[in-house]
This record gives C-alpha cells, structure tokens and sequence, in this order.
C-alpha cells in the first residue's frame, strides 16, 4: 500500500507541491524553485490558480495565522475564508470581541 501524500505551499513562488507526510528524521522541505523553505498546510488543502494574487495573499494571512488544511471527523478541513473581504470581517470581529485571530478566520458564520 502506498504512503499519503500532504501538501506543502511556497507563498513568494506561489506553488503547491504534494509530498510524503514528514517522517520523524526527515529534513524540512524546501521550494524546487526557490531553496525557500516550504510551509505544511495538510492533506485537505487545494491550491488557488497561480495568477490569483487575491487568493494567495488570502492563503497567506491564513496560513502565518496558524491556520492549516487538514482532514477533520467529516472528511474536510471545514470552513476557510477565500477572499480578502472575508478575512477583513473577521478580523475586526476578533479585534470586537477579543476572540483569537486563527479562531475568528475558520467560524463558519459571524454572530
């Protein structure tokens, strides 16, 4: 049987890469393009189009938040804003009412 596979993004190179889950004396990875190292975000993440800078800088406040992609009990990551307007309404709903930032990105509704 073979191994999974989980993904692993590089935010200046705007790429996606589907690797071997990280062993326990693997080495980080790093970016094929750019020697940058490559950021975990789980097996349930699909990557935004390359020239979607909308959706990649939305990836990136998610991901430098904490914030990542993998399988939760009902076979999906749950709820992640795709667009900077979502982020923003978060965001000043956080700041409000004082809720961690990661915590606020992935509620599904805003009270």
């Amino acid at each position: 049987m073979a191994h999974g596979k989980t993904s692993y993004v590089c935010l200046p190179c705007r790429a996606s890469y589907k690797q071997p889950y990280p062993g326990y004396h693997e080495h980080d990875r790093v970016c094929p393009r750019c020697a940058e190292p490559l950021i975990h975000v789980g097996s349930a993440f699909a990557a935004p189009k390359r020239r979607d800078t909308a959706a990649w800088r939305t990836l990136s406040v998610l991901l430098h938040a904490g914030v990542r992609f993998h399988k939760g009990c009902c076979g999906g990551p749950g709820y992640r804003p795709r667009t900077l307007s979502e982020v923003r309404e978060r965001m000043a709903y956080a700041r409000a009412t004082g809720e961690p930032f990661a915590q606020a990105l992935v509620r599904r509704d805003l009270p």
